[in-house]
């Protein structure tokens, strides 16, 4: 997004990357266990070689940018942003230790995984999160100066997830996501089991998947069904074909300090939404403009405004275009790049 959107904007980007984490749908699953940390920080220190070798024939650039995940990268892309004299961005995202810390695994992984999100951060001179909300959370979390840290919306891509009428017929509901504690799942299922709620597609794997594949075996709520894997490619027609689709509702402080992909490809397309309501998703959304926000947590108020989309075309079609042009003004890769480099431009 970010790239496509500089480009647009008339910069020229240049991507420097060695392959590291090609080929695993969970790419952090079993990161921590001994032996997969040594090969992945053997292949780390080996990538980041072959690009040290390279940029002796990259122009200086005006900036260095490490995506996310940073914090594998940041002390090396620290190191080279000081050789090449150019100002260092680190995409702050999502602070490992607070995704383990939302995940419920704790103990010395989770304190060793701060201290790297500490270090990576601190190296940047600007710091970007994708909210503002995430934003002040960093500042405090790590100690990081105002300045330093900026909300870039995450957007949506625009050829995935290109907008179209909505579908005919009874109406449906569309979840997408890596099944972590984070996404509330459990919310998922108990408003799904209330009466008048519409069919919900679940797609994704991921750390609940064994309790949601329990789940569906022994007390399946009606409707729901469930895919494991679709390819991101086909994800937009997943998107096209649902009526509703729904954000996260799980419980954690997390909730609120983030708007997930899912909820902006649903505005790409133009599809009313629903999702667990906090300081983030309001820094975006208005309930009951371009968007449903309910209390995180809360099967009930997730099946009232289900059954309230399900019976009412107007509000589905006011909610969807509100949020399709909400999408348009915030979400772009071009308007994702205005942001950035706002931000940038301070350093």
């Amino acid at each position: 997004m970010l790239i496509d959107g500089l480009v647009a904007r008339g910069a020229t980007v240049l991507e420097c990357q060695a392959p590291l984490w090609e080929g695993r749908e969970h790419k952090t699953d079993d990161a921590l266990a001994p032996g997969r940390l040594m090969r992945l920080g053997a292949g780390a220190a080996a990538g980041w070689a072959r690009l040290a070798r390279r940029q002796t024939c990259v122009p200086r650039p005006a900036a260095i940018v490490v995506g996310y995940p940073s914090q594998p990268d940041a002390l090396p892309a620290w190191a080279l942003s000081r050789v090449r004299r150019a100002p260092l961005v680190v995409d702050g995202m999502i602070a490992l230790s607070d995704a383990m810390s939302d995940r419920g695994r704790g103990g010395r992984a989770t304190w060793a995984l701060a201290a790297l999100d500490r270090i990576a951060f601190r190296a940047g001179d600007l710091v970007i999160a994708d909210t503002e909300a995430n934003a002040a959370w960093l500042r405090g979390r790590f100690g990081l100066a105002t300045h330093r840290v900026a909300a870039v919306p995450v957007g949506a891509d625009p050829q995935v997830f290109a907008p179209v009428a909505p579908p005919q017929g009874p109406p449906t509901a569309l979840f997408v996501g890596k099944l972590a504690p984070l996404h509330g799942l459990d919310v998922v299922l108990a408003a799904a089991r209330r009466p008048g709620v519409p069919p919900v597609r679940i797609i994704g794997d991921g750390q609940l998947g064994p309790w949601l594949a329990d789940q569906l075996r022994r007390d399946p709520p009606p409707g729901v069904t469930h895919v494991p894997w679709v390819p991101f490619a086909d994800l937009g027609d997943e998107v096209r074909a649902a009526t509703v689709c729904l954000g996260v509702f799980g419980r954690s402080e997390r909730v609120g300090r983030v708007v997930p992909n899912k909820v902006w490809q649903a505005m790409a397309v133009g599809r009313p939404i629903v999702t667990a309501d906090g300081p983030a998703p309001r820094e975006l959304l208005t309930d009951g403009v371009d968007a449903l926000l309910v209390p995180p947590g809360d099967p009930d108020a997730l099946a009232d405004a289900l059954r309230r989309l399900a019976a009412d075309p107007g509000l589905r079609a006011r909610l969807g275009a509100a949020a399709r042009a909400r999408y348009v003004s915030r979400g772009t890769p071009a308007a994702v790049a205005d942001t950035f480099l706002r931000a940038i431009g301070r350093i």
